[in-house]
C-alpha cells in the first residue's frame, strides 16, 4: 500500500479524516492522518506524480481541511504541484505538435492532466488550470491519425491495461469512461466552465465531447441505452452496434460515470437533447437487472457506493425526478451488501473504506454543508 496514494492508501483515509473533521469540529484524528500520510517523501516526479498518487494527491486532501495548520505545508506542495502540471502540458502540447497519439495516462483522470486540472480547480489555482484546459481542448477537437485511419485525439496509444503493442490493442483504444477516457475531459471543461475559468475553444470542445457522446449511445441487450467503456480499432471503425451486453454500471467506465459527463457538457452548452439522452441513459442504468448483476462490492470505483454517489449527482442536476425515484433501491442494495459482507478493509478512496464512508456522509449530510469532496471524481 502507497502512504500518498489517493485511491487506494493513506491519501484517501486523509481525505475521509478532513471531511468528517470538518463536518465535526474534531481534529484529532485528522491531524494524526496527515502526519501518517507526510511522515515519508512523496512521488514528485511529473512521470509519477498524479491527482491519485504523490504530491497533488496529498495536497488535494490538505485542500479539503481549509485549517490553517497545513498552510505551510500547502503552499510547498502547490508549488511543486504547479511545476508538474507545467511540465506534462509542455510534454502533451509537444506530443500533439507530432501528432502521435497519447497514452492513455498522459491525459486520464487517475494519472494524468485531467485529474491534475481537477486538483487546480479545487485548489482555485486557476492561471495552471488554464493550462490544462488549452491542452484539453486540442485534445478534443484535433484529430489525430492512426494504421490510416483518423481517429479523435485522444485515442490511447496503449492497451486498457497501459501496455504498448497488446493483442487487440495493438493500434490502441478508444476509452469512453469518466476514469481513463474521453469522459475525464469532458466533466473537467464543464466543471470549469461552471466555476468560471475558461479558454479559447471550451465551447467547441464541449460541443464535440457532447456530439461523440450522442452519437455513441446504444441499445444493450436487455433493452438499456448507454456506452461501451473502451473499443480497439476495429471495433471503433464499425461504429454504433445495438445488442451488445452492457457494461457494470460503475463510476469509473460504465454509462453512470459516462452519463454525468454528459449531462455536466449538455448543461454547460444548453444543449437539451444531450442532456436527455445522458438522463435517459443513467435512468437505465438503475433498473436494468443485466448491469446491477455485475456489481459486486461496495466500493466507489466499481461498486454500489460509486454508482449510488454518482446518480445522486446526476439527479441533483436531472430535469425529472425519474432518476431520484430510484436512489432508495440502490441505496438498500449498498446497505445490505455491507450487512452481509461488512465494509471494505482496503483502505483508500476508490478501493476501500474511504470512498464507501464519504459516500455515505455525503449523502446523509444536508447539501449546504456538502464540502465538494467529489471534485476528484468529476462529479461536481
Amino acid at each position: 500500500m502507497r502512504r500518498d496514494d489517493l485511491g487506494g492508501g493513506l491519501a484517501g483515509a486523509a481525505l475521509h479524516e478532513m471531511v468528517l473533521a470538518r463536518s465535526r469540529g474534531d481534529w484529532s484524528a485528522a491531524h494524526a492522518a496527515a502526519q501518517a500520510v507526510t511522515a515519508h517523501p512523496l512521488a514528485g516526479h511529473p512521470d509519477e506524480a498524479s491527482l491519485y498518487r504523490g504530491v497533488p494527491a496529498v495536497a488535494y486532501a490538505l485542500h479539503l481541511a481549509e485549517h490553517p495548520a497545513y498552510a505551510r505545508a500547502l503552499a510547498e506542495l502547490d508549488a511543486e504541484t504547479i511545476a508538474i502540471v507545467a511540465a506534462r502540458v509542455d510534454a502533451g502540447q509537444r506530443r500533439m505538435d507530432r501528432g502521435r497519439p497519447p497514452r492513455m495516462a498522459e491525459y486520464d483522470l487517475i494519472s494524468g492532466l485531467t485529474g491534475l486540472g481537477a486538483f487546480l480547480l479545487r485548489s482555485g489555482r486557476d492561471a495552471a488550470l488554464r493550462l490544462v484546459l488549452n491542452y484539453l481542448v486540442r485534445l478534443l477537437t484535433e484529430p489525430i491519425t492512426v494504421a490510416g485511419h483518423q481517429v479523435p485525439g485522444w485515442w490511447a496509444a496503449d492497451a486498457p491495461s497501459g501496455a504498448l503493442g497488446a493483442g487487440a490493442f495493438s493500434t490502441g483504444h478508444a476509452n469512453f469512461g469518466l476514469a481513463h477516457g474521453v469522459a475525464g475531459p469532458l466533466a473537467l471543461l464543464a466543471l470549469a466552465g461552471r466555476a468560471g475559468c475558461t479558454v479559447d475553444g471550451q465551447e467547441h470542445a464541449l460541443d464535440e465531447g457532447i456530439a461523440f457522446l450522442t452519437r455513441w449511445v446504444q441499445q444493450f441487450n436487455g433493452g438499456a441505452v448507454g456506452w461501451p467503456g473502451l473499443l480497439p480499432l476495429d471495433a471503433f471503425l464499425q461504429g454504433p452496434v445495438a445488442g451488445m451486453e452492457p457494461e457494470r454500471p460503475s463510476w469509473c467506465y460504465g454509462t453512470p460515470g459516462i452519463g454525468r459527463a454528459l449531462q455536466l457538457a449538455a448543461l454547460a452548452r444548453h444543449d437539451a437533447l444531450g442532456r436527455q439522452i445522458a438522463e435517459r441513459a443513467v435512468l437505465s442504468s438503475l433498473t436494468d437487472p443485466l448491469q446491477l448483476a455485475q456489481l459486486h462490492e461496495a466500493t466507489v470505483c466499481h461498486g454500489w457506493a460509486g454508482l449510488l454517489l454518482t446518480c445522486d449527482r446526476v439527479a441533483a442536476d436531472a430535469m425529472t425526478p425519474d432518476i431520484a425515484h430510484q436512489l432508495p433501491k440502490i441505496h438498500a442494495r449498498l446497505d445490505t451488501h455491507m450487512v452481509r459482507h461488512g465494509i471494505p478493509q482496503d483502505t483508500g478512496l476508490l478501493t476501500g473504506n474511504a470512498g464507501v464512508l464519504l459516500t455515505l456522509h455525503a449523502l446523509r449530510t444536508p447539501r449546504p454543508a456538502d464540502l465538494g469532496w467529489e471534485t476528484c471524481l468529476l462529479l461536481s
